[in-house]
């Protein structure tokens, strides 16, 4: 953080300290910002995060690069020695692990299982490992007989059974494994389908991360090629799976992808290399008549550091390097905000991050969602942490993200924001599915984001934070609805403990307002509720035309309908002019 933000902090925290709490106004309009909140926001890589409750996992990662689905064989590149060998099929016995694709058969069952959705990662560098011999040297960088080419379309019948590939050629069709897990798991549109596809990961890093595949760096026209046919292929397949690329690593790949050596020449008015990768992509939609990018998808490390040059995503034990990672989601959305890092110095005008990107895809190729597959803010098991891991699943649902994955250590802490808004009580109860409007008076110190559930119009839930190292927030909360709320129960993690605990209840909540204080470094969940009349058959907390248009049609049709909203008030089996005194009275009221 530079210097004139760390003396504004500074100061904000003095002040606070002089008066013994950091007072906040939160404003919540239930009726204003509604949308729906994506659910697959609430997803991970692998099993990096042991939340009961998540919605996705992705199947990612530098080793599915050069994985061959043949064999389960796979490569390291340079993580470990370029070593290919059975690392991805390990977990199983010896005599399973060369079943052919049965490595992401086993992740989508387990999804399937646990009422998950599924990111699969397709190849699409050109070669896969063709044995488990170990390292790979220079001299058998493919084509090698070390390697076998990666083919996206057969143009020949797939092989009888499905998961029974021919493995004596020296080929691996890409749309030969789709057919398999389609076989297996069904369209992407149904229930238990692999609903996400990745065309790879990390292409601009391919000539550093796997040198034995793909030695030269990618281009831009060449990557736009590959993502193409290979998009094609699966969609050829699966015309309902959901296609994620180009699987950008961080900044360097967003702007030029990594300096491509012909970036210069083909961006032409584009900003940066977002612009010309949704342009082309939408350029193959007008050319083929189907769409072949579903989302756009990158990854996000952020680069701030703190102001012992110390990176966030490397935990350090002391105060600057926890404050720079709960102030570092403010990048995603802030104009107000330039963190301490070589983007926030050379290239501000990209930032605040989320509404560059949508501005993107709104310019150059509209309806494409967005997607961060792998993202990780550091301190997984300190208080900052998890703060900061709240914070983004927060914005996330706030700014519209589709998809997001985590990628990182299995800390207490990131466990503890995500159980926040995904099993807060420990019986699975979750945020709600429809952001609504909230806004809080002190950006530094707090954030908040609220939301409701489809159909249920009286509980409304609040995600509240506490950023500040030793004081407490004295929050006010004024809340517009047409629900006038009565009560409020409190769940909350804190620096003493990753584990939510239920807190004081709110009380008194007069004309939907109410106080409350919220403890330093503190992550907190309200769930408010409202006294729903018993004539609001709608479920809007109010009674009126639309309640008696209902009610009246319930008499008419004689029937009873949902318990819930039924005119039926004093439950005697019959709608009559009991129910309808009662109606009347609620009405006028």
């Amino acid at each position: 953080m530079r210097k004139a933000a760390w003396i504004g902090l500074a100061v904000g925290w003095l002040a606070a300290i002089g008066n013994g709490a950091i007072s906040v106004t939160y404003t919540v309009n239930t009726e204003n910002g509604r949308a729906m909140i994506s659910p697959y926001i609430y997803g991970a890589n692998f099993d990096h995060v042991t939340c009961g409750n998540l919605t996705v996992r992705r199947m990612g990662g530098n080793r599915t690069t050069g994985y061959n689905w043949e064999n389960n064989f796979s490569n390291a590149g340079s993580d470990w020695n370029h070593s290919s060998d059975r690392y991805m099929s390990s977990y199983l016995p010896w005599n399973q692990q060369l079943i052919s694709g049965k490595v992401y058969a086993d992740f989508r069952q387990a999804d399937i299982n646990a009422g998950r959705a599924s990111v699969l990662t397709l190849q699409m560098a050109g070669y896969v490992s063709a044995d488990d011999w170990g390292t790979v040297t220079e001299a058998q960088t493919a084509p090698s007989s070390r390697w076998k080419e990666v083919v996206y379309k057969k143009n020949a019948p797939f092989c009888v059974p499905a998961g029974s590939p021919n493995t004596t050629d020296n080929y691996v069709y890409m749309d030969e494994f789709v057919n398999y897990l389609v076989t297996t798991f069904g369209n992407a549109n149904t229930p238990t389908g692999v609903k996400f596809y990745s065309l790879d990961n990390e292409p601009a890093l391919w000539a550093y991360t796997h040198p034995r595949i793909h030695p030269n760096k990618v281009g831009c026209a060449e990557l736009i090629s590959r993502s193409i046919a290979l998009a094609a292929a699966v969609k050829d397949v699966d015309p309902y799976a959901q296609i994620t690329g180009p699987v950008l690593y961080g900044f360097a790949a967003f702007l030029s992808l990594q300096d491509a050596p012909d970036w210069n020449s083909v961006k032409g008015s584009c900003s940066w290399f977002i612009d010309y990768y949704l342009a082309q992509m939408k350029a193959a939609e007008l050319a083929g008549g189907r769409r072949l990018l579903d989302v756009l998808d990158v990854h996000w490390y952020p680069e701030a550091r703190d102001d012992n040059d110390v990176r966030i995503t490397d935990f350090a034990a002391t105060e600057t390097n926890y404050i720079t990672r709960m102030q570092a989601p403010r990048t995603l959305w802030d104009s107000g905000y330039i963190e301490n890092s070589w983007i926030g110095q050379w290239f501000s005008s990209y930032l605040p991050l989320l509404p560059k990107i949508f501005n993107s895809i709104q310019t150059y190729y509209p309806g494409t969602k967005l997607a961060f597959t792998e993202y990780n803010y550091g301190g997984e098991n300190h208080i900052s942490g998890g703060i900061a891991q709240a914070d983004v699943l927060g914005l996330f649902g706030k700014y519209g993200v589709y998809l997001a994955t985590y990628w990182g250590g299995n800390g207490v802490y990131t466990n503890a924001a995500f159980n926040l808004y995904r099993n807060y009580d420990g019986n699975g109860s979750t945020f709600g599915d429809v952001k609504v409007a909230a806004s809080m008076s002190d950006k530094v110190n707090s954030s908040i984001y609220a939301s409701m559930f489809s159909g249920i119009n009286n509980r409304l839930c609040l995600i509240v934070l506490n950023k500040h190292l030793t004081e407490a927030i004295s929050g006010s909360f004024t809340i517009t609805s047409p629900c006038l709320y009565t009560s409020g129960r409190v769940w909350a993690f804190d620096g003493s403990s990753a584990s939510i605990t239920e807190r004081t209840p709110v009380s008194p909540i007069v004309n939907n307002t109410f106080s409350y204080s919220i403890p330093p470094l503190t992550a907190c969940h309200f769930v408010l509720q409202s006294e729903r009349p018993l004539a609001d058959l709608s479920g809007d907390c109010q009674v009126g035309l639309e309640d008696l248009a209902l009610f009246c049609g319930q008499w008419l049709a004689g029937g009873l309908g949902p318990e819930s909203s039924s005119g039926d008030f004093n439950r005697d089996g019959a709608i009559d002019g009991a129910d309808w005194a009662v109606f009347s009275d609620e009405w006028l009221r």
